[in-house]
This record gives C-alpha cells, structure tokens and sequence, in this order.
C-alpha cells in the first residue's frame, strides 16, 4: 500500500521548448534511414522534464521553438517516447538548454519573482535561498531584509535593491541547470 510522502505525484507538462531536433532520429540508431522517425528533445516549461518527443512528418521545428505537448490534438508533436536524463541529451541539446531555461525563466519572471519573496528556511541552518549559486548567507539576509520592506516587483528590482546579485535570473538558471544534472539533488526548488 502506497501512503504519502512514497506516493509520487505525476506533474505533466503542456507546453515545451525545443532543444535539438534529429530529422532522421537517432545517430546510433541501426535501423534503415527509412523506418526511422523524426525526434526532438525538449525541456517542457513549467516543471523542465527533458523528454524526447517523435515528430509528425512533414514538420520541421526550430531549436528554441515552443510546442505543445499535453493531452489531446498537438500539431508538431506526434507522441511522447520517454523521459531523459540530462547525460541522454545530445550535445547540441546540453548547449541549447541554458539559453532556453534563459528564456523560460524570463518570459516567467513573475513565477521566480514570487520565489524570491516567498522562499522559506529548510532547516534551522539552511534557507532555500542559499540553494541558488552564488547566494550565500550574507546576500541571503540582504535578501530577506529588502524584502520585509517590500516585495520585490520584478529581476530588476532585485537587483539594484540586493548588492552582490546583479542577475538573479542567472542563479535560477544555474539552480535548474544543477537539478537536471544532479536528479538525486536532496532539496529539489523548480524540477519535478
């Protein structure tokens, strides 16, 4: 019988970026070109599962390309094959994912804003803000105190409010980065 904490909760994703796409599949793939199919790999948007995707014919997506995937009529993508980890990522796909993680923590700013404003202690001796590279325990507490005065509105305001933190959408980026290649991280903030 399975009880809480040991149910895991299934989080699919709706949308998606592309981060590579392989018109004839996989390189190592030993099967005639011809019966192979068009993959992509991608990093969905809200919880960054890598997954690789197959491509309804006649389709040609772009690197950085958003797509949707979830439940129902999808255009692009003709199914889901698996999940993958980050060292299954071509290396196309690893040199793509900081920049559309970029993108998605940009176009989501008020998501990772909240994060700043809301971010609590794990433990008595470890806040979830210190999580993020390059946050330690002083720029942590300058964190803390800007924010007890006003929440912060946006990246900009976090930065010129919080000295020593000039892009802190970089150290979301990198907290991202570092769970997808640890997926054994203890303390998991934005990957499911």
């Amino acid at each position: 019988m399975v009880r809480g904490k040991d149910r895991k909760e299934e989080r699919y994703e709706d949308y998606a970026y592309v981060l590579d796409f392989l018109p004839y599949g996989h390189p190592d793939d030993k099967r005639p070109i011809h019966k192979r199919e068009p993959l992509a790999q991608v990093v969905g948007e809200k919880y960054f599962t890598l997954l690789e995707v197959s491509i309804k014919k006649g389709q040609n997506p772009l690197i950085m390309d958003r797509v949707y995937i979830g439940k129902g009529e999808r255009d692009v993508v003709d199914r889901i094959k698996r999940r993958l980890r980050y060292e299954d990522l071509t290396p196309t796909a690893k040199a793509e994912l900081p920049y559309v993680i970029e993108k998605i923590v940009k176009d989501q700013e008020e998501r990772f804003v909240k994060f700043f404003n809301e971010a609590s202690p794990i433990t008595t001796k470890l806040h979830q803000l210190e999580l993020l590279p390059g946050i330690g325990k002083k720029t942590m507490w300058a964190i803390l105190e800007e924010r007890k005065k006003e929440p912060f509105k946006s990246f900009e305001d976090i930065a010129k409010r919080v000295k020593g933190l000039s892009h802190p959408e970089k150290c979301i980026v990198n907290r991202i980065i570092h769970e997808l290649q640890n997926p054994r991280e203890k303390y998991k903030l934005f990957t499911a």
